[in-house]
């Protein structure tokens, strides 16, 4: 569309006045007793993305050389007042598609909402809290989480870290406000 061009030329996510003794004073978001804060969660930001995805005779067909295939895909909801907890039994449904162990995935892109949604995630699938190969490269805490592309961020950053560290499979999952949980695995190829 027509109209001024805006250029952004600084993330808007981190905040450099942030120290451990401001973030020790946030309040719960929800109720006195909670454990997410504004400091433990992550940021919206404003993003986007492209990606293809295509078949092999596609691929063939416009000379597209890939970079990684789908293995598989699962979803999976919980109740909505537990929505962060929906990629466990989507991860679950897809390694049991694949005849996979949790442990075959040399790369995995775990979308966190909030620190203790994505702790609870990794400790029931039985990933170790600082497991390296999980979120490598920071999750959305660190990065931000960009409603309309977090999808196409997770898969790309996963086949980035499969490429860099020589990985074969990759893990990418993600929840959704209302319960669901997504989960993808994909080949380095």
């Amino acid at each position: 569309r027509k109209g001024e061009t805006i250029e952004s030329t600084t993330d808007e996510h981190p905040r450099a006045d942030t120290t451990i003794d401001t973030l020790s004073w946030l309040k719960p978001l929800f109720g006195p007793d909670g454990t997410v804060t504004a400091g433990n969660a992550s940021g919206i930001n404003d993003a986007a993305a492209a990606m293809i995805v295509a078949s092999e005779s596609a691929a063939k067909a416009h000379g597209l050389t890939p970079r990684a295939r789908i293995l598989g895909m699962a979803s999976a909801g919980v109740e909505p007042r537990v929505m962060g907890l929906g990629p466990i039994p989507a991860t679950r449904k897809l390694m049991a598609q694949l005849g996979m162990t949790i442990g075959d995935f040399a790369a995995i892109e775990l979308n966190e909402a909030f620190a203790s949604q994505s702790l609870a995630v990794v400790r029931d699938l039985g990933l170790g809290d600082d497991a390296p190969h999980v979120n490598a490269n920071g999750g959305a805490i660190a990065l931000g989480h960009p409603l309309g592309m977090s999808g196409a961020r997770l898969a790309m950053t996963l086949v980035h870290q499969l490429e860099r560290s020589g990985g074969r499979y990759g893990l990418a999952t993600l929840c959704i406000g209302v319960g669901m949980g997504l989960a993808l695995a994909v080949e380095r190829v």
